[in-house]
Order: structure tokens, then C-alpha cells, then sequence
């Protein structure tokens, strides 16, 4: 129902540096210290080779470079130490604006905000890769074809990366899933969905250092993180040892919009799903990894846009799952079904509601349809934009579209008796001039998709 305002945590630390990385036998291990404390984390890369390439070995130092965000955040020193890894004017600016903007959750909630935006990195320079690569070959070692597409789309089993799984496939019949996972710790949510598409599954398991989940007992300061971000290079990599491209990411039109503005800095919890990170990313990519295209295939479109297009897909509405208490890191808390209450639960189900019948919803939340629950009214309020509540700090859309899918839903048959439907319709129509349905069913914003791959409008749309 939203946070409740910045609560101040532990003492900054003084020192955050890179330490260097090694790779063996597709195992990458990144090393990072915070005050003198070292931190290392592995990431296996299923298929890896012994020993990493020119192409691989760009891709590996992007990793390196962004997963350090998880060792900073413990401690949120005012300066970054590269150590000996040089960086070259973009890397070094993309990297501040990662760290400010992909933190800016974690310190707002920390109290550290307005300090953040002072962040310094130091460290050695170089004018660019020392072995450009301007084409990624397969695992037999040849060259991509011209013209020849083997995309890899990272995949997290909710709508968006379903819809984009889809419309990818339908083009370009050698695509396969990316799955990046915690050492040891598979989602049922995710496997039970990419069987469904009955693609291949490229994986790439992250340990990270275990002191950092003793952050409480060890003084940490703790919070959100961009992961996103990190996910995006770990894709690269694995589509660099797989000989694919484009990394094709799920990311839609409102995950740009800031969740608040504090002092006068805007906060994105969706930051590193945003057109800005992507933009910023892709201006690295250009100079150490040209081989590799990434973008978002739903940049220009909305998460009504999307819901539309997931209404069609009925072969994955009994596997598909979206709620956060199903991705939880003890498996003891882990749910196996809809928890039907949580705030990203709430915004799926108003989503999904101008396009499935509430019977329909009613069994996909297994009998707990957040809709038909009055008492969740506050969650709802908060996707809404009612001033009383902050907007939730989760993956949710942009207040604009739940208000547009909060009417439209009222207007279905199905709906005219539901109580909390009708009266969070009512409270939306009181809140002034909304967007066209229309408007929102079309493209919002330009892209990097090009023009010549995966057309959005490849997935049928829903009838209406």
C-alpha cells in the first residue's frame, strides 16, 4: 500500500572498490571490498567455455562492473575505486547513472538520496575495447550468417516476458530463453512457464557472496538494487557463448515512469527497465560488444497493450505467475500459488480484467481474485494514484493505465455486480480526464526494435 517514508540506516562506509575477476571453465568470480572487508561472487554460465575470447571477455567485465552494485549498496561510501579496471568516458558515465538512478529506491529509503547525487568514480581510463568484435559466432565457431537472427529473450514467466517469448518465436524460429537464477534455486513460477514455450533454456546461476545476506547481523545497509541491469549483461554473455543475438528484454512503456519524486529527484523502482537505462546500455554495448544487438521489444507499449495480447496466449493462464511471494529466497516461504493480496498481484489482476471474464480470474488466483476482496481496496487506491497512499515500490504500471483498466473492467457484464470494481470505477471518474483506451492500445514512444525484426503486432490481439 506503499512506503511510508525514508528511515536512516546503518553508517556509510568510508572505501568500495573493484578487486578484478577470473573466469574458469564458465565460472565468472567477480571480487569487490567494502572498507577492507572482500566480497567474491561466482556466476556459472552453463555451456561456458575453458577458456574466454576477446567477444566473451568484454561481455564478462560488463557483468563485473555492474554486480558490483550489490557489494556497494552494504556500505554506500561517497566514492567508487575501479581498482585497475579502466573504463572508457561512456562506461564511466553509464556507470554513475546506474549506480545514482538504479539506487535511488534504496536511498531514498536509507535517508541517503540527496548524498547519492554527489557519487564519485574513480579509476584508470582506456579509449575503448582493445578487440572490438563486430560479429558474434555460434558455438561451432563460425560467423553468424548475414541477415541470420538466433535472439535470446530473458525470461521471468510473467506477461510481459511471455508476450515478447511469443512474438519473438513467431518470426524467428531459432530463438531460446534466458534464465538467470540464485545457485541452486529454481522457480517453479519461471520452469513451469518456459515448458510451456517448449524453447531452450540458457542459464546462468549467481551466487552471491554470502556475507551480503547476513547484511542485518553483519551492520549492512540493505535495499533494492537494479537487478535488471545485471541480468541484462549476464544475457549478453550467455548470448555471446551461445552465438546469439539480439538480447531481446520485456520491458514496456511505463516501466519509465518514477514511482515519487523526493527533494526534488525522481525514484524508479522499474529504473533499469526504463527507455533511460536502456538507451545508456546500448551506448556501452556500441563501443566494447557491437556484435550484440539488445532492446526491449515493448518499449512503445503500454502493460494494457500487453495485457491485451496475454489474454490470447490461454495455453499459459493455468502456469503463469507474477506474484513476488512465489520468487521468495527461502524455499520454507516460498508460495505455490497467487498469494492474491500483495500489491503486484493486485495490478495483474486490474490489468487482465478489461480482457478475461472474472470467472476466468477467479480460478488463474486459485479462488483469491484480489477483485472480488473489498478489503484490498487501499492496495488498489494506491495503484490509482489516491493521494493518501505512495505508489507501491514494485514492477506495477503507470497510474494512467490501471485508472483506463479500472473503467474498463466496470464496463464488462461480468462486472456490473462487483462492489469494489464499481466503486474503485466511481473513485476514477472522480479524478478527472483519462487517457483513451485507444490511446493506450497504441504505440506511446519510439524504441531501438528494428524495424526489420520482431513486429509487436506479430501476436494476435485479444477481440474485444
Amino acid at each position: 500500500m506503499g512506503y511510508r517514508g525514508p528511515v536512516v540506516g546503518s553508517a556509510r562506509a568510508e572505501a568500495f572498490r573493484y578487486e578484478g575477476t577470473s573466469w574458469s571453465d564458465g565460472e565468472l568470480t567477480c571480487r569487490y571490498s567494502l572498507d577492507g572487508r572482500v566480497f567474491a561472487e561466482r556466476i556459472m554460465f552453463e555451456g561456458g567455455p575453458a577458456e574466454a575470447g576477446p567477444a566473451l571477455t568484454e561481455a564478462l567485465r560488463l557483468v563485473y562492473l555492474v554486480a558490483g552494485i550489490s557489494y556497494y549498496k552494504a556500505g554506500a561510501p561517497g566514492v567508487i575505486d575501479l581498482g585497475d579496471t579502466a573504463v572508457t568516458d561512456a562506461e564511466r558515465e553509464f556507470l554513475r547513472l546506474y549506480y545514482v538512478k538504479g539506487l535511488g529506491e534504496f536511498a531514498y529509503k536509507a535517508g541517503l538520496l540527496t548524498e547519492l547525487q554527489s557519487l564519485r568514480i574513480v579509476g584508470p581510463s582506456r579509449a575503448g575495447a582493445p578487440t572490438p568484435v563486430r560479429s558474434v559466432g555460434p558455438p561451432t565457431g563460425g560467423a553468424l550468417g548475414r541477415g541470420e537472427i538466433r535472439p535470446l529473450v530473458p525470461f521471468g514467466g510473467g506477461v510481459d516476458s511471455i508476450v515478447v517469448v511469443e512474438q519473438t518465436r513467431r518470426v524467428h524460429r531459432d530463438s531460446a530463453l534466458f534464465v538467470a537464477s540464485r545457485a541452486g534455486a529454481r522457480f517453479e513460477a519461471i520452469e513451469t512457464a518456459a515448458a510451456v514455450t517448449g524453447l531452450p533454456i540458457r542459464r546462468a546461476d549467481r551466487e552471491i557472496d554470502p556475507q551480503i545476506l547476513r547484511s542485518k547481523e553483519l551492520g549492512f545497509l540493505n535495499g533494492h538494487i537494479p537487478v535488471t541491469g545485471i541480468v541484462s549483461a549476464m544475457a549478453l554473455a550467455a548470448a555471446v557463448i551461445d552465438g546469439r543475438s539480439p538480447v531481446i528484454m520485456s520491458n514496456e512503456w511505463s516501466a519509465s515512469s518514477d514511482t515519487l519524486e523526493a527533494d526534488g529527484i525522481p525514484v524508479n523502482h522499474q529504473w533499469s527497465k526504463s527507455m533511460e537505462f536502456e538507451a545508456a546500455f546500448r551506448g556501452v554495448l556500441a563501443e566494447s560488444l557491437p556484435g550484440v544487438e539488445y532492446y526491449s521489444a515493448l518499449r512503445p507499449y503500454s502493460e494494457l497493450w500487453v495485457a491485451r495480447r496475454f489474454a490470447e496466449l490461454e495455453d499459459y493462464h493455468p502456469v503463469f505467475r507474477s506474484c513476488n511471494r512465489a520468487f521468495h529466497l527461502d524455499p520454507a516461504r516460498r508460495w505455490d500459488r497467487w498469494c492474491g493480496e500483495c500489491d503486484k498481484c493486485c495490478f495483474i489482476d486490474l490489468i487482465l480484467a478489461p480482457f478475461l471474464d472474472a470467472e476466468r480470474l477467479e480460478r488463474i488466483f486459485d479462488g483469491h481474485e484480489p477483485l472480488r476482496r473489498p478489503e484490498l481496496e487501499p492496495v488498489f487506491l494506491s495503484l490509482l494514484g489516491d493521494p493518501t497512499y505512495t505508489k507501491p515500490f514494485e514492477c506495477v504500471g503507470d497510474v494512467r493505465e490501471s485508472r483506463v483498466a479500472t473503467v474498463l473492467a466496470a464496463g464488462r457484464a461480468d462486472r456490473a455486480g462487483d462492489p469494489l470494481v464499481q466503486r474503485l470505477a466511481d473513485i476514477v471518474r472522480g479524478q478527472g480526464p483519462l487517457l483513451s483506451a485507444a490511446e493506450l492500445l497504441d504505440p506511446l514512444s519510439d524504441s531501438f526494435v528494428p524495424a526489420a525484426s520482431v513486429p509487436a503486432a506479430s501476436v494476435p490481439a485479444a477481440s474485444q
